[in-house]
Protein backbone atom coordinates (compact mmCIF):
# COMPACT_ATOMS: atom_id res chain seq x y z
CA UNK A 1 0.00 0.00 0.00
CA UNK A 2 3.04 2.77 0.96
CA UNK A 3 4.63 1.37 -2.22
CA UNK A 4 0.99 2.10 -4.60
CA UNK A 5 0.58 5.36 -2.63
CA UNK A 6 4.42 6.59 -3.26
CA UNK A 7 4.53 6.07 -6.72
CA UNK A 8 1.26 7.17 -7.93
CA UNK A 9 2.96 10.81 -5.78
CA UNK A 10 5.76 10.44 -7.26
CA UNK A 11 4.12 9.62 -10.95
CA UNK A 12 4.67 13.55 -12.34
CA UNK A 13 8.15 13.89 -10.87
CA UNK A 14 9.50 10.59 -12.52
CA UNK A 15 7.74 11.71 -15.70
CA UNK A 16 9.23 15.20 -15.75
CA UNK A 17 12.65 13.70 -14.30
CA UNK A 18 12.96 11.77 -17.48
CA UNK A 19 11.77 13.71 -20.17
CA UNK A 20 14.29 16.93 -18.60
CA UNK A 21 17.00 14.74 -18.26
CA UNK A 22 17.35 11.77 -20.50
CA UNK A 23 20.04 11.48 -22.67
CA UNK A 24 18.88 9.42 -25.49
CA UNK A 25 21.80 9.98 -27.91
CA UNK A 26 24.05 8.58 -25.24
CA UNK A 27 21.95 6.18 -23.26
CA UNK A 28 21.31 3.89 -27.11
CA UNK A 29 23.50 1.59 -28.76
CA UNK A 30 23.02 2.51 -32.36
CA UNK A 31 23.05 -1.19 -33.76
CA UNK A 32 20.38 -2.65 -31.15
CA UNK A 33 18.19 0.61 -30.05
CA UNK A 34 17.57 -0.85 -26.78
CA UNK A 35 16.91 0.73 -23.74
CA UNK A 36 17.38 -1.25 -20.54
CA UNK A 37 15.70 -0.34 -17.52
CA UNK A 38 15.79 -1.92 -13.86
CA UNK A 39 13.13 -2.16 -11.00
CA UNK A 40 15.13 -2.84 -7.63
CA UNK A 41 12.86 -4.58 -4.75
CA UNK A 42 10.28 -5.28 -7.56
CA UNK A 43 8.31 -8.20 -5.31
CA UNK A 44 5.51 -9.38 -7.23
CA UNK A 45 3.11 -6.75 -8.20
CA UNK A 46 1.01 -4.81 -9.34
CA UNK A 47 2.89 -1.60 -8.58
CA UNK A 48 6.13 -2.40 -10.15
CA UNK A 49 3.96 -2.77 -13.26
CA UNK A 50 2.57 0.57 -12.66
CA UNK A 51 6.02 2.00 -12.43
CA UNK A 52 7.42 0.10 -15.58
CA UNK A 53 4.29 1.84 -17.57
CA UNK A 54 4.89 5.32 -16.48
CA UNK A 55 8.91 4.95 -17.04
CA UNK A 56 8.45 3.30 -20.69
CA UNK A 57 5.77 6.27 -21.37
CA UNK A 58 8.36 8.91 -20.14
CA UNK A 59 11.10 7.66 -22.26
CA UNK A 60 8.48 7.35 -25.42
CA UNK A 61 7.64 11.05 -24.72
CA UNK A 62 11.17 12.12 -24.86
CA UNK A 63 11.91 10.50 -27.92
CA UNK A 64 8.97 11.99 -29.69
CA UNK A 65 9.81 15.50 -28.41
CA UNK A 66 13.07 15.42 -29.59
CA UNK A 67 11.98 13.76 -33.35
CA UNK A 68 12.99 10.07 -33.36
CA UNK A 69 11.88 8.23 -36.72
CA UNK A 70 12.05 5.34 -34.02
CA UNK A 71 10.69 4.20 -30.90
CA UNK A 72 13.55 1.74 -29.18
CA UNK A 73 12.82 -1.97 -27.95
CA UNK A 74 12.77 -1.72 -23.96
CA UNK A 75 14.18 -4.45 -21.98
CA UNK A 76 13.05 -4.58 -18.40
CA UNK A 77 14.18 -6.37 -15.48
CA UNK A 78 12.61 -7.42 -12.94
CA UNK A 79 14.51 -7.90 -9.26
CA UNK A 80 14.45 -9.01 -5.99
CA UNK A 81 15.32 -11.38 -3.33
CA UNK A 82 16.04 -15.19 -4.53
CA UNK A 83 13.20 -16.07 -2.03
CA UNK A 84 10.12 -13.37 -4.33
CA UNK A 85 8.13 -15.50 -6.24
CA UNK A 86 8.72 -14.87 -9.55
CA UNK A 87 6.38 -17.08 -10.57
CA UNK A 88 3.42 -14.53 -9.78
CA UNK A 89 5.45 -11.88 -10.57
CA UNK A 90 4.99 -13.26 -14.36
CA UNK A 91 1.57 -14.74 -14.22
CA UNK A 92 0.67 -11.08 -13.20
CA UNK A 93 2.24 -9.64 -16.14
CA UNK A 94 0.43 -6.97 -17.95
CA UNK A 95 -0.87 -7.40 -21.93
CA UNK A 96 1.88 -4.68 -22.46
CA UNK A 97 4.63 -7.07 -20.85
CA UNK A 98 3.33 -9.70 -22.67
CA UNK A 99 2.41 -8.50 -26.14
CA UNK A 100 5.77 -6.99 -26.73
CA UNK A 101 6.01 -3.35 -25.76
CA UNK A 102 8.51 -3.89 -23.62
CA UNK A 103 10.58 -7.81 -23.13
CA UNK A 104 10.92 -8.65 -19.71
CA UNK A 105 13.19 -10.93 -17.50
CA UNK A 106 13.63 -11.49 -13.76
CA UNK A 107 16.85 -11.08 -11.72
CA UNK A 108 17.40 -12.81 -8.26
CA UNK A 109 19.99 -11.45 -5.90
CA UNK A 110 20.02 -8.60 -3.76
CA UNK A 111 20.54 -4.81 -4.71
CA UNK A 112 23.38 -4.39 -2.07
CA UNK A 113 25.49 -6.08 -4.69
CA UNK A 114 26.39 -6.44 -8.17
CA UNK A 115 23.55 -7.69 -10.57
CA UNK A 116 23.99 -6.49 -13.81
CA UNK A 117 27.38 -6.34 -16.50
CA UNK A 118 29.10 -3.29 -16.38
CA UNK A 119 27.23 -0.20 -18.59
CA UNK A 120 24.62 -2.74 -19.26
CA UNK A 121 21.78 -0.17 -18.02
CA UNK A 122 19.84 2.78 -19.30
CA UNK A 123 17.58 2.99 -15.95
CA UNK A 124 17.70 2.05 -12.45
CA UNK A 125 14.33 2.37 -10.67
CA UNK A 126 13.25 1.19 -6.82
CA UNK A 127 10.35 2.32 -4.72
CA UNK A 128 10.14 1.83 -1.06
CA UNK A 129 12.67 -0.43 -0.89
CA UNK A 130 15.95 1.12 0.13
CA UNK A 131 14.75 1.11 3.64
CA UNK A 132 15.46 -2.46 4.06
CA UNK A 133 18.53 -3.51 5.25
CA UNK A 134 20.98 -6.47 4.50
CA UNK A 135 20.93 -7.38 7.68
CA UNK A 136 20.12 -5.74 11.53
CA UNK A 137 22.84 -4.06 13.42
CA UNK A 138 24.98 -7.11 15.39
CA UNK A 139 26.00 -4.37 18.32
CA UNK A 140 21.96 -4.54 18.99
CA UNK A 141 22.15 -8.02 20.60
CA UNK A 142 24.56 -7.85 22.53
CA UNK A 143 23.80 -6.65 26.05
CA UNK A 144 27.58 -5.70 27.05
CA UNK A 145 26.85 -2.52 24.33
CA UNK A 146 25.15 0.63 24.76
CA UNK A 147 23.05 0.05 21.55
CA UNK A 148 21.59 -3.06 23.07
CA UNK A 149 18.03 -2.56 22.10
CA UNK A 150 16.12 -4.10 25.19
CA UNK A 151 12.50 -4.86 24.85
CA UNK A 152 12.62 -3.03 21.28
CA UNK A 153 12.56 -4.58 18.24
CA UNK A 154 12.93 -1.23 16.28
CA UNK A 155 15.32 2.32 17.09
CA UNK A 156 12.06 4.49 17.15
CA UNK A 157 12.31 6.24 20.42
CA UNK A 158 15.15 3.93 21.60
CA UNK A 159 18.41 5.13 22.75
CA UNK A 160 20.69 7.75 21.39
CA UNK A 161 23.66 4.60 20.43
CA UNK A 162 20.37 2.30 18.66
CA UNK A 163 19.73 5.35 16.38
CA UNK A 164 23.75 5.55 15.65
CA UNK A 165 24.16 1.65 15.15
CA UNK A 166 21.21 1.69 12.65
CA UNK A 167 22.60 4.56 10.59
CA UNK A 168 26.14 3.11 10.60
CA UNK A 169 25.18 -0.77 9.21
CA UNK A 170 22.41 1.38 6.42
CA UNK A 171 25.55 3.78 5.41
CA UNK A 172 27.45 0.58 4.84
CA UNK A 173 24.61 -0.72 2.80
CA UNK A 174 24.08 2.45 0.75
CA UNK A 175 27.64 3.12 -0.03
CA UNK A 176 27.49 -0.87 -1.20
CA UNK A 177 24.17 -0.54 -3.25
CA UNK A 178 25.75 2.73 -4.88
CA UNK A 179 29.16 1.36 -5.97
CA UNK A 180 27.27 -1.18 -7.18
CA UNK A 181 24.88 1.01 -9.89
CA UNK A 182 27.53 2.90 -10.51
CA UNK A 183 28.95 0.32 -12.31
CA UNK A 184 25.73 -1.15 -13.87
CA UNK A 185 24.64 2.00 -15.04
CA UNK A 186 25.93 3.44 -18.50
CA UNK A 187 27.92 7.42 -18.29
CA UNK A 188 25.06 9.38 -18.35
CA UNK A 189 22.64 6.36 -17.26
CA UNK A 190 19.47 7.77 -14.79
CA UNK A 191 18.56 6.63 -11.55
CA UNK A 192 15.28 7.19 -9.20
CA UNK A 193 14.68 6.27 -6.02
CA UNK A 194 11.80 6.69 -4.35
CA UNK A 195 12.59 6.09 -0.14
CA UNK A 196 10.85 6.59 3.31
CA UNK A 197 12.72 9.36 4.87
CA UNK A 198 12.76 11.73 7.75
CA UNK A 199 13.06 15.60 8.23
CA UNK A 200 16.45 17.08 8.18
CA UNK A 201 17.17 18.11 11.92
CA UNK A 202 15.79 15.00 13.56
CA UNK A 203 17.68 12.31 15.11
CA UNK A 204 17.30 8.43 13.75
CA UNK A 205 14.69 7.74 16.74
CA UNK A 206 12.09 10.02 15.10
CA UNK A 207 11.93 7.33 12.19
CA UNK A 208 9.02 7.79 10.00
CA UNK A 209 8.55 3.95 10.16
CA UNK A 210 8.06 3.73 13.37
CA UNK A 211 4.36 4.62 14.19
CA UNK A 212 3.86 2.33 11.09
CA UNK A 213 5.39 -0.61 13.07
CA UNK A 214 3.96 -0.03 16.78
CA UNK A 215 1.30 -2.85 16.11
CA UNK A 216 3.83 -5.02 14.75
CA UNK A 217 6.23 -4.55 18.14
CA UNK A 218 2.92 -4.59 20.36
CA UNK A 219 1.83 -7.87 19.25
CA UNK A 220 5.16 -9.33 19.75
CA UNK A 221 5.36 -7.84 23.46
CA UNK A 222 1.84 -9.06 24.14
CA UNK A 223 2.69 -12.77 23.43
CA UNK A 224 5.62 -12.12 25.97
CA UNK A 225 3.78 -10.97 28.44
CA UNK A 226 1.67 -14.12 28.11
CA UNK A 227 4.41 -16.13 27.78
CA UNK A 228 3.73 -17.96 24.25
CA UNK A 229 7.50 -16.47 23.57
CA UNK A 230 10.91 -15.80 24.95
CA UNK A 231 11.55 -12.13 26.30
CA UNK A 232 14.89 -12.82 25.84
CA UNK A 233 13.91 -13.56 22.01
CA UNK A 234 12.44 -9.86 21.49
CA UNK A 235 15.55 -8.28 22.83
CA UNK A 236 18.01 -10.20 20.38
CA UNK A 237 15.35 -9.56 17.08
CA UNK A 238 15.36 -5.89 15.45
CA UNK A 239 13.60 -5.03 12.40
CA UNK A 240 16.16 -4.40 9.46
CA UNK A 241 15.07 -1.15 8.08
CA UNK A 242 16.00 2.53 8.84
CA UNK A 243 14.39 5.02 6.81
CA UNK A 244 17.22 8.62 6.43
CA UNK A 245 17.39 12.33 6.33
CA UNK A 246 17.80 14.37 2.72
CA UNK A 247 21.47 15.11 4.55
CA UNK A 248 22.41 11.76 5.48
CA UNK A 249 21.50 11.11 1.58
CA UNK A 250 23.42 13.87 0.18
CA UNK A 251 26.27 13.18 2.02
CA UNK A 252 26.39 9.20 1.59
CA UNK A 253 25.85 9.95 -2.26
CA UNK A 254 28.84 12.52 -2.41
CA UNK A 255 30.52 10.48 -0.65
CA UNK A 256 30.41 7.24 -3.53
CA UNK A 257 31.53 10.33 -5.67
CA UNK A 258 29.77 8.49 -9.35
CA UNK A 259 26.41 10.37 -9.08
CA UNK A 260 25.27 13.99 -9.63
CA UNK A 261 22.30 14.51 -7.51
CA UNK A 262 19.95 15.93 -9.90
CA UNK A 263 16.58 15.98 -7.22
CA UNK A 264 16.36 15.18 -3.80
CA UNK A 265 12.64 16.44 -3.15
CA UNK A 266 10.07 15.48 -0.08
CA UNK A 267 6.86 14.16 -1.10
CA UNK A 268 4.06 16.14 0.89
CA UNK A 269 2.50 14.54 3.90
CA UNK A 270 -0.51 13.09 4.18
CA UNK A 271 -2.69 9.58 5.45
CA UNK A 272 -1.02 6.60 5.42
CA UNK A 273 -2.86 3.40 6.18
CA UNK A 274 -1.34 0.85 8.78
CA UNK A 275 -0.04 -2.07 6.61
CA UNK A 276 -2.54 -5.10 6.41
CA UNK A 277 -1.91 -8.22 8.08
CA UNK A 278 -1.76 -9.77 4.53
CA UNK A 279 1.36 -7.00 3.12
CA UNK A 280 2.87 -7.36 6.85
CA UNK A 281 2.63 -11.23 6.51
CA UNK A 282 4.08 -10.61 2.71
CA UNK A 283 7.11 -8.47 3.97
CA UNK A 284 7.94 -9.88 7.16
CA UNK A 285 7.11 -13.55 7.86
CA UNK A 286 10.11 -15.38 6.87
CA UNK A 287 11.82 -12.97 9.38
CA UNK A 288 9.56 -13.40 12.60
CA UNK A 289 9.81 -17.02 11.58
CA UNK A 290 13.22 -17.21 11.08
CA UNK A 291 13.79 -15.99 14.87
CA UNK A 292 10.57 -16.81 17.02
CA UNK A 293 9.76 -20.42 14.98
CA UNK A 294 6.83 -20.70 12.81
CA UNK A 295 5.05 -22.31 15.00
CA UNK A 296 3.54 -18.72 16.34
CA UNK A 297 2.79 -17.48 12.95
CA UNK A 298 -0.71 -18.07 12.80
CA UNK A 299 -1.50 -16.62 16.13
CA UNK A 300 0.56 -13.30 15.49
CA UNK A 301 -0.66 -12.46 12.30
CA UNK A 302 -4.34 -13.20 13.84
CA UNK A 303 -3.71 -10.64 16.87
CA UNK A 304 -2.01 -8.66 14.30
CA UNK A 305 -5.57 -8.42 11.85
CA UNK A 306 -7.61 -7.55 14.79
CA UNK A 307 -5.23 -4.97 16.16
CA UNK A 308 -4.98 -2.95 12.90
CA UNK A 309 -8.75 -3.35 12.17
CA UNK A 310 -10.48 -0.58 12.16
CA UNK A 311 -7.80 2.08 12.63
CA UNK A 312 -7.52 5.32 10.92
CA UNK A 313 -5.11 6.21 8.45
CA UNK A 314 -1.77 7.60 10.26
CA UNK A 315 -1.20 11.57 9.93
CA UNK A 316 1.74 12.37 8.53
CA UNK A 317 1.28 15.94 11.02
CA UNK A 318 0.39 14.47 13.81
CA UNK A 319 1.04 10.33 14.26
CA UNK A 320 4.85 11.56 13.09
CA UNK A 321 5.06 9.80 9.67
CA UNK A 322 7.72 10.85 7.82
CA UNK A 323 7.78 12.05 4.16
CA UNK A 324 8.52 10.35 1.19
CA UNK A 325 11.76 11.12 -0.83
CA UNK A 326 12.24 11.46 -4.17
CA UNK A 327 16.03 11.20 -5.14
CA UNK A 328 16.73 11.50 -9.31
CA UNK A 329 20.70 10.23 -9.97
CA UNK A 330 22.61 10.81 -13.05
CA UNK A 331 25.65 8.77 -13.77
CA UNK A 332 28.58 10.68 -13.94
CA UNK A 333 30.44 10.38 -17.63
Amino acid sequence: MLQREAAENAREMLVSAIVENLDIERELCPLSNIFTTADLGCSTGPNTFIAVQNIIEAVSQKFQTENQSQIPDFQVYFSDHVSNDFNILFANLPKDGKDGKYFAAGVPGSFHGRLFPKASLSFVYSSYALQWLSKAPQELRDSNLPAFNKGKIFYTNAADEVGQAYFGQYSEDLLCFLDARAQELTPGGLMALLIPGRPDATLPANSSLGPIFEPFESCLVDMANEGLISKDKIDTFNLPMYSPSPEELRKLIQKNGCFEIVKLDEQPGGSVPLPSAEGCRAGLETLISNHFGSEIIEQFFDRYAKKVEGRPPLNSAIDGVGPGLFILLKRNL
